[in-house]
């Protein structure tokens, strides 16, 4: 498949795990139907999400870092996506335009289809929101003003957010449901290459069942077994309904 007809797929976390709970499955999907994937995390999530690894004596901050990446490289792969770290650090997450900049660079050379990232709300996560704020911002940069613009620009993305740990503390509402049924597998590998966050594995596999429910009931389809949840932020265009 040529770059101009495969569908691309671009995840933005604010910290290397963040994809693998929320979107691994949709990723896993995604590559299998001959679509490309790229991951890029804002910070490895070294000071307030790995805190396993800091139980060991004598850590360092640039020993988690290069655990985290090899983790976050290893659960990419399963699921047939590329990963990219920026490295901004976190808790706090702080952005700069020239964090902006690298993200709109990563647009215009990617041209995704579809951008999915943190919803804008998280009352207990700061780095989330962040996250939000520099993706959403450097989407609109990428697009320009569509109609035309005096910088380089790619085509409007479809931009979907993932679902947070607590939704409803997030104003998360789902809007589509991806059967992860076929791909669970991967899912699971995936998960189980984050050693640093064992703690979640049992969260999102039961999150996955559950989301798999509500996209029974939505669609009437009884084969359906697990799924994940995303809420549009973009109206998308279709032909007919």
């Amino acid at each position: 498949m040529s770059r101009m007809t495969e569908r691309r797929l671009l995840v933005i976390g604010a910290h290397s795990a963040d994809f693998v709970w929320r979107s691994a499955g949709l990723i896993a999907a995604h590559t299998q139907a001959g679509g490309a994937a790229r991951v890029v995390s804002l910070s490895y999530g070294e000071r307030g999400e790995s805190g396993e690894l800091w139980k060991e004596p004598g850590q360092t901050i640039e020993n988690v870092k290069r655990i985290r990446h090899r983790e976050a490289e290893k659960a990419a792969a399963a699921v047939g996506a590329d990963f990219t770290c920026l490295d901004l650090g976190d808790y706090p997450l702080r952005t700069g335009p020239e964090d902006v900049d690298r993200l709109v660079e990563i647009m215009l050379d990617f041209a995704p289809h579809v951008v999915v990232t943190h919803p804008d709300k998280d009352p207990f996560n700061p780095d989330h929101p962040v996250a939000h704020q520099v993706v959403q911002q450097a989407r609109l940069l990428t697009s320009g003003a569509v109609v035309q613009s005096g910088f380089a620009t790619a085509p409007p993305s479809e931009f979907l957010v993932f679902e947070p740990h607590q939704p409803e503390l997030c104003g998360f509402v789902p809007s589509v449901f991806v059967d992860i049924t076929a791909v669970f597998e991967q899912k699971v590998t995936a998960m189980h290459a984050m050693a640093a966050q064992t703690y979640l594995r049992e969260y999102y596999s039961q999150r996955a069942e559950h989301r798999g429910n509500h996209a029974r009931k939505v669609s009437g389809d009884s084969t359906v077994r697990q799924a994940e949840a995303f809420m549009r932020i973009v109206p998308n265009v279709v032909e007919g309904l």
